[in-house]
């Protein structure tokens, strides 16, 4: 016997000895019984044959309950009760296991149990993310085929069974009498059932005269031959159309396309929707997306819809980007094009169809790290969808330096001392807008430059805080405004009208402001000694007065307004770039002086002296303030109003707010203010003339009851599966693209109230006040109930409800959302499946402004 051949029996020894556990024994004699009856038949042992047949090119491990037999000469094993074997990444268990070293291969079997009617420990193969289990199974670990009877496999959210299973290969299997099903239930509430199947791993179940399950009963009708998704995430593939008929189009096909996933990086989906009056609509959506470097979607729709007072043909284009390209820049747009009654021809959404503005905008900013300046680069659009104007701004450009010292000195080690002028900071910042406003019948196009430098100086006179500031605003543009008056004939008669003409030349426009204001704090502190938990109150005031000063940019030695002169001699100033993207310097002088006083009023809570780890929380109780003004350069109505503002939070529960307005001036019979006091009149020192206040709530049972630490639990966002959101992005009209209900909050509330009073004038007061409700609870584990709503008070009328009621139904999904009132009035009820591969079967009933919409 030669060396190499000892050299692989040793090892062929060491590793079925290794790989047994303490639970499953084999003796040294035993070992050394087989050792020389190898070494008998040494001479006649073939080393290749002995490597071939030993071709394992993983350690086998196995384990038993009961006991373990090896076989060294015929290499075989049995192994009785709960056995185990794994090998690379399968894994079998089965009360009775068999294997063959020579072939590779193995059997396993359930035992019978007490009674003799019944299986236990049968076999469970686990190969990779796979799981098998039958009464009786075969297999082979080199060519991973094998046969199982009584057979079932699950897979993620996938499981198929049957009387006969037969892997060909790692991919493959063959199923006789098996059924299909992604209910999770022992006895599934939904199934499909067929003679034969044949299962692809990873792509697609094909079977022959499949027969539906509903509850047992199947449905009266088979399908001769199935093709069923067996995929997890994207997949390319058919977009199921929806059907329907429509009161204005007729018979219709939605969304009816085909979805492409092109790469891990981008998918591709086109669908189409046809209408039986001659109408068709056509989408495109291309998606792409890089982890930690850029991301976008685009949107392309053209709809060319007959109805029974015509054709109307309409388009939209979307996109949306975001791109870091390196740590201190990045470009961000988010832009929508749009025909002026797209949203009236393609889709039933609320707030779609009462969105009158379509904003777009794009934007590259920069951020320069070592100079402390930012810079962007942008374009914006605003779209007025009753009238079709818009106005844009290509390009827009931002430039700002963060506030600096320029005359602070620099300590070159020791300490020195701060001079008054090392305090003066300053702020710098540069704007260009190039604007397009485009209505129906002109187009004006203006561009300006503007800069804006701020010096500020702070510093403490004992208790006080004292800011002197100036600001400076200089602005550049190439037009300016003329006004003129042109004659003209009507009917035989001369009339004059007045035009504005625009003069191309370069002009600059500077104005500045003053400013020196003083603020102080006081504080006052009421102990509770612990009373109801609380440790003290404070009260804080804040004190603000400040002066103003900028000159009336109007007189006649700055140059910026101009004056026309009439054929009747009067004269009409006008500000000269009152037309242009940053207006002009403004009228009439201004020493005034604002003064105004804050309030903040809060508790402290005491320590938990049982806890250690407690710590004292501060809750603000009421923040409330009061201002008003004096402008010394008015003729006439010299303070201004006095303005109130008050805001309380309650946690994160409850937030109350509001403000009012008062007036110290009478008014006349139509209601104008007049430069005489109330006092004066003897109608007291002041008149309320606005009055506002917000009650907002968001009530659920996370924000009643206090986490760990003190935290909030943010509560994972339910995205839907694939599908629903390839046909949400795809299609325009049908309202089914929605997620399913969320079942584990068990209630929420939403409310807010808001009124308004309009007193300004007394004998034509306006008030307004409207509520807003939004409340969700699950009337039990399975059914969800939802109402939304607004109610005006003055009009006593109810606006946008909506009812929706939702029932989980295991594998099964109802939904069911009303709109009794309004415009859009109707119902939409659906039952469906959950799983993604069979979205499409479900029972739908519509009516109202939902008739017809599948």
């Amino acid at each position: 016997m030669n060396y190499s051949t000892v050299k692989i029996f040793i090892l062929l020894i060491i590793i079925l000895a290794g790989a047994m556990p303490a639970g499953a024994q084999v003796k040294t004699d035993t070992l050394m019984q087989a050792a020389s009856a190898v070494l008998k038949d040494s001479t006649a042992t073939d080393t290749s044959k002995l490597k071939k047949k030993n071709d394992f090119d993983a350690v086998v491990y196995s384990t038993a309950s009961d006991s373990m037999i090896m076989n060294a000469q015929t290499r075989k094993m049995r192994i009785y009760g709960k056995g185990e074997i794994k090998y690379k990444q399968t894994d079998l268990k089965g009360g009775q296991i068999f294997v063959d070293y020579n072939s590779s291969e193995l059997e396993a079997y359930g035992v019978p149990d007490s009674t003799g009617k019944k299986f236990k420990d049968t076999p469970v193969l686990k190969d990779g993310n796979q799981s098998y289990e039958g009464q009786k199974m075969r297999y082979n670990f080199k060519t991973q085929q094998g046969f199982i009877s009584a057979a079932s496999s699950k897979e993620k959210d996938t499981r198929y069974e049957g009387e006969k299973v037969k892997k060909v290969d790692k991919e493959t299997f063959f199923i006789e009498n098996g059924i299909f099903t992604t209910c999770d239930e022992k006895d599934p509430h939904t199934y499909f059932s067929a003679e034969e199947m044949k299962v692809i791993t990873n792509d697609k179940i094909i079977a022959k005269w499949v027969f539906m399950y509903i509850a047992g009963i199947p449905l009266p009708i088979p399908l001769p031959m199935a093709v069923i998704p067996n995929q997890t995430g994207r997949r390319s593939g058919i977009i199921i159309p929806g059907y329907g008929n429509d009161i204005n189009r007729g018979l219709y096909l939605s969304h009816l396309g085909y979805y492409f996933a092109l790469s891990d990086y981008y998918d591709l989906a086109l669908s189409s929707d046809l209408y039986s009056r001659g109408g068709y609509g056509l989408k495109g959506r291309i998606r792409y997306n890089k982890r930690y470097d850029f991301s976008g979607e685009f949107n392309a729709g053209f709809s060319n819809i007959s109805t029974n007072s015509g054709t109307s043909r309409e388009w939209n284009l979307s996109l949306s980007h975001n791109q870091k390209l390196d740590p201190t820049s990045s470009l961000v747009a988010q832009m929508q094009f749009r025909s002026q009654s797209y949203n009236t021809y393609n889709t039933y959404n609320y707030n779609d169809l009462m969105q009158q503005q379509v904003f777009s905008s794009a934007t590259f900013s920069k951020i320069f790290e070592d100079f402390g300046a930012s810079m962007s680069v942008s374009y914006n659009r605003s779209q007025n969808m009753k009238d079709g104007t818009y106005s844009e701004n290509l390009p827009s450009v931002d430039f700002s330096k963060q506030l600096f010292y320029p005359f602070k000195s620099k300590s070159k080690g020791g300490i020195i001392d701060t001079k008054w002028y090392e305090l003066i900071g300053v702020n710098y910042s540069a704007n260009f807008e190039n604007q397009r406003v485009k209505s129906a019948d002109s187009l004006a196009v203006h561009a300006g430059l503007r800069h804006n430098l701020a010096l500020n100086f702070s510093t403490k006179v004992g208790y006080f805080s004292l800011t002197p500031s100036v600001n400076y605003v200089e602005r550049w543009y190439n037009k300016r405004l003329e006004k003129a008056e042109v004659p003209y004939d009507s009917a035989g008669t001369t009339k004059y009208r007045i035009v504005d003409r625009e003069i191309n030349e370069f002009n600059f426009v500077r104005n500045f402001s003053l400013s020196l204001s003083t603020s102080t704090k006081l504080y006052g502190i009421l102990p509770a000694n612990g009373f109801l938990g609380i440790e003290a109150f404070r009260h804080t005031i804040t004190p603000m007065i400040s002066y103003n000063y900028t000159p009336d940019f109007s007189s006649d030695r700055w140059g910026y307004y101009g004056t026309l002169i009439t054929h009747d001699g009067k004269k009409i100033r006008y500000d000269k770039f009152s037309n242009e993207v940053y207006g002009g310097a403004g009228s009439g002088e201004s020493q005034s002086i604002s003064f105004g006083i804050g309030n903040i009023f809060e508790l402290k809570t005491a320590k938990d002296p049982t806890d250690t780890t407690s710590q004292s929380n501060k809750i603000q109780l009421l923040n409330f303030s009061v201002s008003s003004g004096y402008n010394f350069a008015r003729d006439s109505i010299k303070l201004s109003d006095m303005n109130a503002s008050f805001r309380t939070q309650v946690s994160d529960l409850l937030d109350f707010s509001g403000s009012a307005n008062y007036t110290f001036y009478d008014i006349d019979r139509n209601g104008n203010s007049i430069n005489k006091y109330l006092s004066s009149a003897g109608k007291g020192l002041f008149r309320i003339t606005n009055f506002n206040f917000t009650i907002s709530t968001n009530l659920s049972p996370e924000k009643l009851r206090p986490s760990a630490g003190g935290q909030q639990q943010l509560q994972p966002v339910n995205t839907g599966d694939m599908s629903r959101q390839i046909n949400k992005g795809l299609d325009m009209i049908n309202p089914n693209a929605e997620t399913s209900a969320d079942y584990s909050i068990p209630w929420n509330l939403g409310f807010s109230f808001n009124y308004n009073s309009n007193m300004r004038n007394p004998a034509y007061q306006t008030k307004t006040a409207s509520m807003m409700a939004n409340f969700s609870m699950n009337l039990t584990k399975k059914w969800k109930f939802t109402i939304y709503g607004n109610y005006d008070f003055e009009t006593k009328q109810v606006s946008a409800p909506q009812v929706t009621v939702n029932r989980d139904l295991h594998c099964w999904e109802m939904n069911l959302t009303w709109r009794p009132l309004g415009l859009y009035r109707g119902f939409y009820f659906i039952i469906r499946m959950k799983a993604p591969e069979f979205q499409d079967i479900k029972i739908e009933k519509t009516d109202g402004q939902f008739s017809g919409l599948r």
